[in-house]
């Protein structure tokens, strides 16, 4: 197959979605339709059982939900610096590892770009967080060579990366008209990451831009920690968490924050989680809050649960109205509604920690609030109206400016290439 030597392919590969977007020369960036019409795609995966066939994006979102007998696989970038990630599960009657389940995932972007392009990617830039892993360097630096590794074996070749914020910011750059000190905030589904960078239309002639990077931070929280405990608070009380058993103490919680947490999800259907699971039976005074939680692992329902909450906590902040979560397919009448208030209260602690990242940015860039020209916005969960509420209480004299949300990464690392 040809190599394009001018065409940098900027990828990024999300927790909850992924985007490409491509370059030729010097020309300006374009998002690749990854499904259909559509330039995201969840990053999701989904062995059916029934056929042997693997399904991808909201293709495997729809498989799993329609009832079809397999698995789903999500948030598979929140393996990237864990202990997991070279475990072997079955897929299709083999042993994989999780990267090689990362690397399934890309080589479907490989062949993407290959049938709208023609060809493969002279350079391909992919986007990664401040930090995979917080505080431990040399996680973090594997995590990185893990997915560099994952993305050569799916056929890129020239694989290098750039933080996310970074690239968000080179993608802002292209429609602003003077220079001004900006503070990226990207909230992704498992990170939130933070630059401020000095931007302008004179700047961009400029290759290096590394003196125009004042600081970046980064947290490792996003949007699957937000839905965590959004499930927690309302969800897994339903199938017992917090539930006082005979002695007076509570059901052991690790089964609710694994059933709570994407990636880990899939590992309670395995034989083991079972039987932990019936043997809580013990621990509950309320036979059918474990009925519950039986039917939820034995019928495999925890990813739907989880994209119950994520539906939820999403109509509840960009409707400001109340949203409903049924779990009739549990139990007739059963489920919980979460209102624009109590989100904002429940996610209270995580966005504290967000803003606090935030301010420690800006703080190493040597700035005060009163120093920021804006905040550009980028990443699906910087939607959410609690956060932009609680920059707003931390910057409120600096102007909140919305990028787009879902393909601004991809198309800053196309230009940074």
């Amino acid at each position: 197959m040809p190599l394009l030597k001018e065409t940098t392919l900027g990828i990024d590969f999300g927790t909850s979605n992924s985007a490409m977007a491509v370059r030729h020369a010097s020309g300006p960036a374009r998002m690749l339709a990854l499904e259909g019409t559509a330039h995201t795609l969840p990053t999701a995966l989904f062995f059916n059982a029934e056929d042997h066939s693997t399904h991808f994006g909201r293709d495997a979102v729809g498989q799993y939900l329609s009832g079809t007998e397999g698995r789903l696989m999500r948030s598979l970038k929140s393996l990237l610096g864990s202990a997991l990630l070279q475990d072997k599960t079955a897929v299709h009657n083999s042993l994989v590892s999780y990267q090689d389940i990362i690397g399934l995932f890309l080589r479907m972007l490989a062949q993407k770009s290959l049938e709208v392009l023609g060809g493969m990617p002279g350079r391909v830039v992919m986007g990664r967080p401040v930090h995979f892993v917080d505080g431990e360097d040399t996680r973090d630096r594997q995590a990185e060579e893990a997915l560099r590794q994952a993305a050569l074996a799916a056929g890129f070749e020239n694989v290098s990366f750039q933080l996310e914020p970074i690239a968000a910011a080179l993608d802002h750059e292209q429609r602003i008209t003077r220079e001004s000190l900006v503070l990226v905030v990207d909230i992704g589904g498992g990170t939130s990451d933070f630059t401020v960078v000095r931007l302008g239309p004179e700047r961009m002639r400029y290759t290096d831009r590394r003196c125009d990077v004042l600081a970046t931070t980064g947290v490792h929280l996003g949007g699957t920690d937000f839905d965590r405990r959004l499930s927690l608070e309302l969800l897994m009380p339903l199938l017992g968490f917090r539930h006082l058993g005979p002695t007076g103490r509570e059901v052991p919680s690790s089964v609710f924050f694994d059933l709570s947490t994407w990636h880990l999800i899939q590992w309670l259907y395995a034989p083991s989680a079972l039987r932990d699971a019936r043997k809580l039976r013990a621990d509950y005074t309320d036979a059918r809050l474990h009925g519950r939680l039986m039917q939820v692992l034995n019928e495999r329902l925890g990813h739907r649960m989880a994209n119950t909450v994520e539906l939820a906590k999403i109509a509840a902040s960009m409707d400001g109205a109340d949203a409903p979560m049924p779990l009739d397919w549990i139990e007739p009448g059963l489920g919980a509604t979460v209102t624009a208030q109590g989100l904002g209260h429940c996610l209270a602690q995580p966005l504290q920690q967000v803003v606090a990242c935030a301010r420690e940015c800006v703080q190493l860039a040597g700035l005060g609030p009163q120093g920021l020209d804006a905040i550009y916005l980028t990443g699906g969960s910087s939607a959410l109206r609690p956060l932009r509420q609680a920059l707003k209480s931390a910057f409120p004299d600096t102007p909140q400016v919305e990028g787009d949300l879902f393909g601004g990464v991809a198309a800053g690392l196309a230009v940074s290439g």
